[in-house]
C-alpha cells in the first residue's frame, strides 16, 4: 500500500497534486490510501519521553489512526504546501510523532520508499527547503528518499500554484516534475517488493 499523507489544512492545490499522484499510482496498480491532515487534530511531540518507556505516545488524537498506515505502507508521499518558506506545521507535526514508533520499533520505516511533493504560491517560495526537509526525515528514519532525478526533478515534486487551484492545474512543470518522481518512486517499491 501506497501511503499519501497531505499536510494542508485547506481543501486546495496540495490536496489536489496529492490525489492525482495517488491516481497515477493506481494506474500502475498499487494500491493506494490517502490521509488528510484537514480537520485532523495533530498536536506537537511534547518530547516527554513517554514513548521511550511505555512504548506508545502519551497524546490520544488523529495521530493514533495514522500510525498503522505509516506501519503497513511499502512506500510513503508527504505533500506539504509552502509556510513561510517552509513546510506546514501540520506535516512536520506527523514527522515529530513519529517518534513514538521509533521507540516501539526503530526501523519502522527501515527500506520504505519515500518522496515529497511541495506547492507553493510563488515559483521560488521555498519549495527546496521544504522538500530537503521532508527528505531528511526519510534518511533519519531509514526509509529510501526519492527525487524524480536531474532535469526538473531534482529533489522531487515541486509545484507553483499562483496561491490558487487553477493555477497549480496549470503548472506544467511542477506536472513534469511530478511524473518523473512518481515514475522513480513507483519503480524503487518494484525492486524491494521482487526482493520480499
Amino acid at each position: 500500500m501506497i501511503l499519501g499523507i497531505c499536510g494542508s489544512p485547506r481543501k486546495q492545490a496540495t490536496e489536489y497534486v496529492l490525489k492525482e499522484s495517488l491516481k497515477m499510482l493506481e494506474e500502475k496498480g498499487f494500491e493506494t490510501e490517502f490521509f488528510g491532515l484537514r480537520g485532523k487534530t495533530i498536536n506537537p511531540c511534547r518530547h516527554c519521553d513517554y514513548c521511550m518507556r511505555k512504548k506508545e505516545c502519551i497524546v490520544k488524537d488523529d495521530m493514533q489512526d495514522l500510525y498503522p498506515l505509516i506501519i503497513e505502507a511499502k512506500g510513503i508521499i508527504m505533500a506539504t504546501p509552502i509556510y513561510n518558506g517552509g513546510l506546514s506545521a501540520q506535516l512536520k507535526a506527523v514527522m515529530d510523532r513519529c517518534r513514538a514508533l521509533g521507540a516501539v520499533n526503530f526501523d519502522f520505516m527501515r527500506f520504505k520508499v519515500g518522496m515529497g511533493i511541495s506547492v507553493g504560491g510563488d515559483r521560488i517560495g521555498g519549495q527546496e527547503l521544504a522538500m530537503q526537509q521532508i527528505l531528511t526525515f526519510y534518511i533519519l528514519t531509514g526509509a529510501i528518499p526519492i527525487s524524480g532525478g536531474a532535469y526538473g526533478a531534482n529533489m522531487g515534486a515541486n509545484f507553483w500554484s499562483q496561491d490558487t487551484l487553477e493555477g497549480v492545474k496549470k503548472d506544467d512543470q511542477g506536472f513534469k516534475s511530478l511524473r518523473k518522481t512518481i515514475k522513480r518512486f513507483s519503480y524503487f517499491i518494484d525492486k524491494f517488493e521482487m526482493k520480499e
